[in-house]
């Protein structure tokens, strides 16, 4: 059967198969990478080195079938190095654009707090226009584009953390963690898991990834679904424990991942457990606590949230 007439959940089970066979133990965190990819948002990976943030996105890319480029983000990297050079030619008497590892449909930022922030600055630039200005000339990038960036802790040493207004960019911020035993016994008596990506298969055609993408903007949300999201949106602005709420765009974010998770479920319209489940992945990276709230961590705070508004 061609991917334009599968039914939306049967594709997606696909590639959420596919990709567990790579990342194990994880469907919760592949279902949310996935979720923003469908609702056109940008994903942070932030954890420990080691536990699989590269592996997801790369995983990703193949059984998408998109074109994928890793940059690996260091202190002494350019915003030149990920946008491109004009270079002059000699023999054609002009300059000829060289275009950067961005201009691909789904680019790895990997690293990027290691990064200066005038070089984040220009991944996030590209990543909010979808496009580049590079010597006074505009270029769009592919389409579909989406950027994975993944970051270490903070408090680890040689990173230079994403100031909030870069955060807010990013439709979704999630951690991996540590897998669970059985994860790790299959993950340490299996095959190596690079063996098993060169041999997976893109789960989608061509055109499938956009036509799924235009669904998760038809699925239905009701005015008790909307009353139950400003709820949400405004209780995070007038909550003492927080030192700021959530923006216009924060709310957007958070519509367009509960139409995503809706059309992972297989369903045309939005419920309540769809906006909890995705809240804290996007709510998380763009709250900060006040008082003795003041620290704590991001799902903390979301979870808080939750907690204080009823569900209709």
């Amino acid at each position: 059967m061609n991917d334009s007439v599968r039914p939306p959940r049967e594709l997606l089970a696909r590639v959420i198969d596919s990709v567990g066979e790579v990342v194990l133990g994880k469907e919760r965190q592949v279902r949310l990478a996935l979720v923003c990819l469908l609702a056109r948002g940008h994903l942070l990976i932030e954890d420990l080195p080691g536990v699989g943030k590269t592996t997801l996105a790369h995983v990703l890319a193949r059984v998408l079938g998109l074109r994928f480029n890793r940059i690996q983000f260091t202190s002494d990297l350019l915003p030149a190095d990920i946008l491109g050079v004009s270079v002059f030619e000699r023999e054609r008497g002009g300059f000829t654009f060289h275009p950067g590892p961005i201009f691909t449909q789904l680019v790895l930022a990997d690293e990027v707090n290691r990064a200066t922030p005038k070089t984040q600055s220009a991944l996030l630039e590209a990543m909010e226009e979808r496009q580049v200005t590079v010597e006074g000339e505009t270029r769009p990038l592919p389409e579909p584009f989406f950027v994975i960036a993944t970051q270490n802790p903070s408090q680890q040493v040689g990173t230079f953390p994403l100031p909030e207004s870069q955060l807010d960019r990013f439709l979704m911020r999630i951690g991996l963690g540590y897998p669970d035993a059985r994860a790790e016994r299959a993950l340490l008596a299996g095959r190596d898991r690079r063996l098993v990506m060169a041999g997976l298969e893109p789960c989608l055609d061509p055109g499938a990834l956009p036509a799924l993408q235009s669904e998760v903007s038809g699925v239905h949300v009701s005015a008790a679904l909307l009353d139950y999201l400003q709820a949400l949106i405004e209780r995070s602005r007038t909550d003492p424990a927080l030192h700021s709420g959530l923006s216009p765009r924060g709310g957007l974010a958070l519509l367009h991942a509960a139409r995503g998770w809706a059309l992972l479920a297989g369903r045309e319209h939005v419920q309540p457990e769809d906006v909890q489940a995705v809240f804290a992945a996007v709510a998380g990276h763009r709250l900060t606590g006040a008082g003795e709230w003041l620290g704590r961590p991001g799902d903390m705070l979301a979870a808080r949230l939750l907690d204080s508004v009823p569900v209709p």
